[in-house]
This record gives structure tokens, sequence and C-alpha cells, in this order.
């Protein structure tokens, strides 16, 4: 290639590397900062901001975070801690609030004094709330002072000046997320509430208000427990039986890591432990939950032994036997905190072992002494935990997938597709053999399978292991999946791309979807996360006027078709009970068809595990009063209720 060619529009120097000026990175590629623009990405700004004050708490300087959505969908945070420094910064020569919000990676997190531990370590939080609004607005309340400043898309629409006097201290921030950035604009109060109380519970004696201005809302929430995360573990096993009233706490500090630990047993088979750096969730766990697991284990089988709870001949328990129906926070704070992945999800720090380990192991042991009666109960839970997990072991080889020299068929009742390409795959679990046998005729043989089910499969909320893998349904399940379950699961074994619930519009055919739910939740939960569960939507009604046939999936769209044909004595509208009051044909074209169907993806958030499980628990444990309390408060979200 000559030299002509290469400077024909082809060079590439220093002059050809764009710099993204300020903030213009922030706007250019904002799902780097937030995770995505979706409704998720758009509360994370609010968590940005209120991790800054609550950083303030954690330092001692604040003891209340009030938060409001106002009338216009803009948010307020203000605090009553320190206030960001208004003074000028030396490097940049502008004050140092003005560094906070415009500058990426600047603030006090890295070192120098400002905090000891914090949750936004990567100084990007202020900034990029600033750089994703429409505009941010900031008041600091200094020495009798109140210093203002506001900024348009991030940039600076003045110097900081001072607008008035007060006698308060601390910060407010005022924001409006900018619509052509964020897919939606407007905040979920459901979903601030569930991350603030969270924050609330982690920040022992941090008063936290959540207020919605907006006139078809007007609700206030307070958050504040002096219990910190013991009232955290008794809010999460309110919906089930405790097996021992006092919830069991340990502190300590080991190091520069300060570790809090609050764990309950109750009466289920489920483990809910849940694990916290400098109050950010680490759904991946990390250093200071194996910490946390080495120091249970160990300390209850050296228990168990030395006070003959179990005998020389039988084994050691495992960690699984002994968290069987625990309830635990694990919440550190560490001052440099160092993740695995951008999302924070795994924490790496050696030290965090240890100290986890030592402060459990220590406190544990005293507790256990002090306490026999507690200690035996959960010892001996743990023993019948065992016995069932050997049980279960032998029914799990059962349902592994095999090849067919070992024997193990897929199930008789599944009609599999003729396309081996998982990719091009979809499975129809599909309530009652006369529904089945509609599906099974007008499903595309190459890519859809159908497994029809008898009836109700088990509540697997409140059953043990042992007796859900014996169950035939579920094992139907698992062996078409191919993943196999919990420590067996392995998503590169999954034979369908789409696992499609397909059950009546009816209050039954919900509950069986709710079932099947619980069970993928419970056992695969990696099938939700990464987007293979859908819920089919079958129509509820049908209209006939003149041999014309519509369909409608709602009473709205019932109404929209009657407005549209008119409403007279020519129209006939049948009212769907079940999908075997279909022919194949209108089932192919109303649910089945990919062309014109229409599915629910069934989504899952890490951030929110505690509150998910809390909800199954609920729904589908044994105590029917939380149950009542929880349907009291949602039954104003119900949009179609079949009686």
């Amino acid at each position: 290639m000559s030299e002509e060619q290469i400077s024909a529009g082809q060079e590439y120097g220093a002059d050809q590397i764009q710099i993204l000026e300020g903030l213009e990175a922030v706007r250019k590629r904002p799902g780097m900062y937030i995770g995505s623009t979706s409704s998720k990405g758009l509360h994370h700004l609010v968590y940005e901001i209120v991790d800054n004050a609550v950083d303030e708490a954690l330092a001692g300087f604040c003891n209340t975070v009030e938060v409001y959505i106002n009338e216009d969908n803009s948010i307020t945070v203000r605090d009553n801690g320190r206030g960001i420094p208004v003074g000028i910064n030396k490097k940049k020569g502008i004050p140092a609030v003005e560094v906070v919000f415009t500058i990426l990676h600047a603030g006090g997190k890295f070192g120098g004094g400002g905090y000891k531990v914090s949750g936004g370590l990567h100084g990007v939080g202020a900034s990029v709330v600033n750089a994703l609004s429409t505009w941010l607005e900031v008041d600091i309340f200094h020495e009798g002072k109140i210093y203002r400043q506001r900024y348009e898309r991030g940039k600076v629409m003045y110097p900081l000046k001072v607008v008035g006097d007060t006698d308060r201290r601390g910060t407010e921030v005022r924001f409006l997320p900018d619509p052509t950035i964020f897919e939606e604009t407007v905040f979920d109060f459901a979903v601030l509430k569930q991350r603030l109380r969270e924050m609330a519970f982690l920040t022992k004696d941090l008063k936290i208000v959540l207020t919605d201005r907006r006139p078809e809302e007007e609700v206030s929430m307070t958050f504040h427990y002096e219990g910190g995360i013991r009232e955290y573990v008794e809010y999460l096993n309110k919906s089930k039986e405790v097996l021992y009233s006092e919830v069991i706490y340990c502190e300590g500090k080991k190091g520069d890591v300060f570790v809090e630990v609050a764990l309950q047993h109750n009466d289920s088979y489920n483990e809910g432990v849940y694990s916290f750096v400098n109050n950010i969730t680490t759904p991946e766990g990390g250093t200071h939950l194996a910490g946390f697991r080495s120091a249970l284990t160990k300390t209850f089988n050296d228990y168990a032994r030395k006070n003959k709870l179990l005998k020389d001949n039988e084994q050691n328990l495992t960690g699984d036997d002994i968290r069987e129906g625990l309830v635990a926070i694990v919440s550190i704070k560490i001052p440099e905190p160092q993740f695995e992945g951008q999302t924070k999800q795994k924490l790496g720090n050696s030290e965090a072992r240890g100290a986890v380990d030592s402060v459990v192991s220590e406190q544990l042991t005293y507790f256990l002494e002090q306490n026999p009666n507690v200690a035996k109960m959960i010892c001996e839970k743990a023993v019948l935990a065992q016995r069932a997990r050997e049980a279960a072991r032998k029914a799990r080889d059962l349902t592994r997938r095999k090849s067919a020299l070992d024997g193990m068929s897929l199930p008789g009742k599944l009609a599999d597709c003729s396309d081996k390409d998982p990719k091009n795959c979809e499975i129809y679990i599909v309530e009652g053999d006369s529904a089945g046998g509609s599906a099974k005729t007008a499903r595309s043989r190459a890519t859809q399978a159908i497994l029809p089910l008898r009836g109700k499969i088990l509540n697997v909320e409140k059953s043990r292991l042992d007796k859900i893998l014996v169950n035939n349904e579920i094992r139907a399940m698992i062996t078409a999946f191919g993943t196999g379950i919990h420590e067996d699961f392995d998503i590169t074994k999954l034979r369908y791309n789409k696992i499609i619930i397909m059950t009546d519009a009816d209050v039954d055919g919900a509950h069986i979807a709710t079932l099947l739910l619980t069970f993928l939740y419970r056992f695969m939960p990696e099938l939700i996360k990464e987007g293979h569960v859908y819920l089919a939507q079958p129509p509820l009604y049908k209209v006939e006027k003149n041999k014309k046939v519509w369909y409608a999936y709602s009473d709205e769209e019932l109404n929209t078709i009657l407005t549209d044909i008119g409403r007279d004595g020519n129209n006939k509208i049948q009212r769907y009970k079940g999908l075997g009051e279909m022919d194949a044909s209108q089932l192919w074209e109303t649910t089945m068809d990919p062309e014109k169907r229409i599915l629910l993806r069934v989504n899952m958030d890490d951030d929110a595990a505690s509150e998910l499980d809390m909800t199954f628990d609920t729904l589908m444990g044994d105590r029917v009063e939380p149950r009542r309390e929880f349907i009291e408060a949602n039954a104003k979200y119900v949009q179609n209720l079949d009686i």
C-alpha cells in the first residue's frame, strides 16, 4: 500500500482519538455507568444520591435522609450531614461541590480521611446522576448559609452562590432524569421503598423517609430500625414459624473489618442468607459469605459432637444441612473493598473471610453454650435435613439426564420437537391432558415440544427435597429441561431456549402457574435470570359476528372490538374458562403461533432477592395471616380478577 493510499482518509494518529469532554462520555454510553437505561437504571440514580447521604451516616454525621418523588416526577434527596464542601478545590480551582457533580472519579472516598467506609467507591455517583438529568440543583446548608448551584445535562449554569440564610446543615439534591436518555422516566414508589427499607435495616438508627408527592399517590413511609439487621431478620421471617424466638446476633471488629451478623432458623426448607459490604448487596457472595458459612458449619459440628447430638459413627453435618430454614444477614464494613466484576456483585478481599469466620465462630460458640435448648433444636433440624439429603441424593440420581445406554429416557408424556438445536426449540408446560392433546395437535412439530402435567404440582415451598424429587411431574420437568438442579445445574445443557407455562385463564390456572414459578425459582433460578421462562397469554374472549372471529385478551380489548364492530344481537361472545375449550387451530392461532401470540417474559432482580424470597414464602408458605395481609395490601393493584 502506498503512502498516498494511506493518507486518503485512513490515518490513525493522535488527532483521530476522540476525547469526550466532561460528562459527555456518560451521556454517550450511560449503560457503562448505571447498568441500563431501563426502569432499573432510572431508579439507580436515586440510590447513587442516597448512598452519599448514607455514607455520611456511616461516618457518624447524619441520622435522617428524606427522599421525595415530586409532582413533576423529579426527585429530592435531603440529609442532615456535614454538607458537601463548598471551599475551592486547589487542584481544579473550582468549588469542591462543582468537582463532585461535574468530574468523574472525584469525591471524598479515595483516601484522604473523608470516609473510612463507603458504598460509592467509584466516585462516579453524583456526576453520573448530573450527566443523565435534564437539570440538577444542589443546595448546601453550611455555617448559616444556603449555597446553590444548578446544572443542565451536566453543564454548569452559574457559579456556586449564596441564596439565603439557614440554621440547618446538610445537602439537598433535586434532579429530573433526562427523557432522551431513559426509556422510562416515571418512578415506582414500591421499587424505591424496597431499597430504602433495606438501607435503613443495614444502617442502625438511620431514619429514611420516603414521600410520594404526586397527586394520585400521596403516600409517605418512614424506615427506622434501632435493632438494625436483627430487625431485618425478624422482618424476613415474619411469614414463617421460627424455631426459636431470639435472633442470634454477632458483631465485632478484626483489623479494619467491622462484622455484623444476625441469624434465625424457621421451620421451612429453604435457605435465605443475604450478604452486604458497606451496605451494597453482594448477590454472588464472596469472601465474607465464605467466612460465615465456614464458621457456621464448624461451630455447629463441634457443638453437636461435644454434646453427643451426633453419634460417633454419624457423618458430620454439611453446611446445607445446618442452613436449612436459616435466614441470615451478613453485613461487613471495610475501608477498601475489592469487588470482582464491574457490577460489585462479589467481594474479593481475603481479610474479610478471616474476620467474619473469627467473629461468628467465637460469638456463636458462646451463644450455643448459653442457650442449649436453641442449640439442640437447630442441631436436630440439621440431622433431619441430613437424612432427607441422603434420600434426596438417591432420588436426584434418578432425575439426572443420562444417555439411552443408562436406561434414562425423556418422560413418556413429553411430545418432543424434531429440531435438536436448543436455540430454535421451546417447550410448553401445559396443565391437563385435554389441553395437552390440543397443544400436541396444534404445535409446530419441528420446534415446539409439549409436556402435559396432571393437575397441580407439589408446592415446593412446603416440602423437603426428598419428597420433591420423587414427584413424577417435577421429575418429568427436570429430565425434559436437561439442566439438572441446584449444584448440578448446568445451563449449557438446557434443551429449550424458551420454557413457556401455558395454563387456563382462571384462578386454578393462575395457581398452577404460581406453583410452577415457585419450583423454577427455588430449583433453577438461573433459567429465570437468563430470560428463558415465559407465561403464555391465552385469550379471555372469542367474539363472532357474520362468520368473522376476533379474540380479546382483556376486558379493555373486548370493549374496543365491540365498539369497532357495533354492539348488536349478531354478536356471539364466548368467555374462555380453559384451554380445553379451544380446538387445535384456535389454540395455535391465539396462543402458540410465534407470529401472533403474546408471551410475557418472567424477570427477576438480583438486588431484590430478599424481598422476592419473602413474597414466595408469604404466598406459598403455611401461614395464613401474612398471606391475608399481603392480599389486602396489594388488592388495589389487581387488574383482572376471575371469581
